[in-house]
Parts: structure tokens; C-alpha cells; sequence
């Protein structure tokens, strides 16, 4: 029902509050094809109303009841020697693994 609202009022005044919420910069094809994109989702999420769902119980998680910890028992064993362990990185610097940098100088 609520997205019905939306869907009534999402125009391209809209999509430009959003984009300044956003602070994301679209030339005018982008917003065209967000626009668009928006309104298949609205239309999409609209289809829930179809669903008769007043007597169903919410649920606070999807999965309860079905989540089971299957993992293997944690058990201690001969760890790697550096030579092979460094064997297998892409690449290595004083007997370290290198990774590429997560943060860039400005």
C-alpha cells in the first residue's frame, strides 16, 4: 500500500532529492535509466500487496531454526612451514605476504 504512494509520486523531482542525498553525479541519460530502473523496482515491490499475509506471523529472522553450526571440530595440527606457506602468496616481501595497498596517498 505504501508503495503505491511512492510509486505515484516518484518523478524525476524526486530522483534529483535522492541524487542530492546521495551526493552520486548523473549525467541526464544515467538518471533516465535509474529512473526507470526505480520505478520496475516500486512496481515490482507493488506485487506484495497481492500476497494475503494478515495472518502470518512476523518473523525476525529468515533463517531461525535452520541455523545449525556445521563446522568441523577445531582441532590443532602442524601448521605450514614459512617456505611452503609464502610458496602459495601471489607475492612476498621479507618473508611477509604482500597485499596490494587498502588506502591510497593523496
Amino acid at each position: 500500500m505504501m508503495c503505491k504512494y511512492f510509486m505515484a509520486h516518484f518523478d524525476k523531482d524526486t530522483l534529483l532529492h535522492l541524487k542530492k542525498l546521495c551526493r552520486i553525479d548523473l549525467d541526464a541519460e544515467e538518471e533516465e535509466d535509474i529512473l526507470k530502473s526505480l520505478k520496475r523496482v516500486l512496481e515490482y515491490v507493488d506485487q506484495l500487496d497481492e500476497v494475503k499475509a494478515e495472518k502470518t506471523r512476523p518473523c525476525n529472522h529468515v533463517m531461525n531454526g535452520m541455523a545449525r553450526n556445521r563446522w568441523r571440530e577445531d582441532v590443532p595440527e602442524e601448521l605450514l612451514s614459512r617456505e611452503l606457506f609464502l610458496g602459495n602468496a601471489p607475492d612476498q616481501i621479507a618473508g611477509m605476504v604482500r597485499v596490494p595497498p587498502v588506502l591510497k596517498p593523496q
